[in-house]
């Protein structure tokens, strides 16, 4: 479970990377990005009824989200709110897709070291 430290939790803190940050893509995943003046990372995954009117699907994709953030964590690069979205087509993809899907979008921000 990703630590509470790490989490973006606050309505106005998504309201700023909504409003201000940059916006990167890839298939069923899209992330907004925005710096913070932290030593860490806080991520947030807003995952609505759009994505599936199932609770215990939406929070499956949640906490496969978290596990994939927590277990590459001290791969990413401290400073930047990240807020993690999601297109409905997830539902029908497994954890190693959404990983790697997940983890080159990080690339493609620039939000990952290079290992």
């Amino acid at each position: 479970m990703l630590s509470r430290k790490y989490k973006l939790k606050k309505d106005n803190d998504f309201k700023k990377v909504f409003k201000q940050g940059r916006n990167y893509q890839q298939e069923f995943i899209k992330i907004k990005v925005l710096k913070n003046d932290l030593a860490y990372s806080r991520l947030g995954f807003p995952i609505g009824l759009k994505i599936s009117k199932k609770s215990v699907e939406r929070n499956k994709i949640k906490r496969q989200l978290e596990e994939i953030v927590r277990l590459e964590l001290k791969q990413i690069k401290p400073g930047f709110d990240i807020v993690v979205l999601v297109e409905q087509e997830i539902t029908e993809k497994n954890y190693q897709a959404i990983k790697k899907t997940l983890i080159s979008l990080f690339r493609k921000a620039n939000l990952i070291w290079n290992y």
